[in-house]
């Protein structure tokens, strides 16, 4: 199936939660499924938390490969506090250890993509039993250089479609990708065919996408499954950044 959620519907249900980690409050934002599950599921995952000024969430892992958007404000991660600054991707295999996230002074949103709803929820590094629960996987944990959004005439008048990888190619032996895709006012392209990979989501960082005729705003998203054909993806009036972001095949 094509799951689809704007930016601007999904925010309207913000809510306050407390952290399953820490138990300090924060924001919360579903797009799609659940926030979290340890049972396999129909459909897509996908969620955003808004964290308080200079929290912390502790390292930890999920049973779901996933890419990771940081869209607004600023912190650090890892042991080695790697900043992050909008609009960075990370990806992150299943089984794969990161942390901890550390939010700025101005707090920090992350958002966590899964194309599938299955064993998500977080297990934490400083609880007992966690080596029990890994399962081998790529161990990938990276992260993107900041994407930088266009200003608005510069994205109305580009002439070019622009595809630019997010990550180097030559570290990926399998079907994930990650795009910036750019267009100017109203143009098309067509996105990926998600049978040659495990699906992927489209994510609208600039602009406005035209799908169905209607004008997804900023944050909207597009789930699309691997038993689908390839979108046709269509800038508005003001043109398009969008986030391509596919993901491997998995048993």
């Amino acid at each position: 199936m094509i799951y689809t959620m704007s930016g601007t519907e999904a925010l309207q249900r913000r809510h306050v939660i407390k952290s399953p980690g820490t138990g300090i409050e924060h924001w919360a934002t579903n797009f799609f499924g659940p926030r979290s599950s340890t049972s396999v599921a129909p459909g897509p995952q996908a969620t955003m938390t808004e964290m308080t000024a200079n929290e912390t969430i502790v390292p930890h892992f999920h049973g779901v490969t996933q890419f990771q958007l940081f869209p607004a404000g600023s912190g650090k991660i890892g042991k080695a506090g790697n900043p992050l600054l909008p609009l960075t991707v990370q990806f992150k295999d299943r089984h794969t250890a990161y942390g901890p996230v550390v939010a700025g002074p101005q707090g920090l949103s992350f958002m966590a993509l899964r194309i599938k709803t299955g064993d998500s929820a977080p297990v934490y590094l400083d609880k007992a039993g966690y080596r029990d629960k890994l399962k081998p996987s790529k161990r990938r944990n990276w992260l993107s250089s900041p994407v930088v959004l266009s200003t608005e005439p510069v994205l109305e008048h580009r002439k070019d479609v622009s595809w630019e990888p997010l990550f180097d190619a030559a570290r990926i032996d399998d079907e994930m990708a990650a795009h910036v895709l750019r267009l100017g006012a109203n143009m098309t392209t067509m996105g990926p065919d998600p049978k040659n990979a495990g699906g992927y989501y489209l994510f609208v960082a600039n602009g406005t996408l035209i799908r169905a005729g209607t004008a997804l705003p900023l944050w909207s998203m597009i789930a699309v499954e691997s038993s689908e054909d390839a979108v046709e993806i269509e800038a508005g009036p003001k043109g398009l950044e969008v986030l391509i972001l596919q993901y491997p095949r998995e048993d």
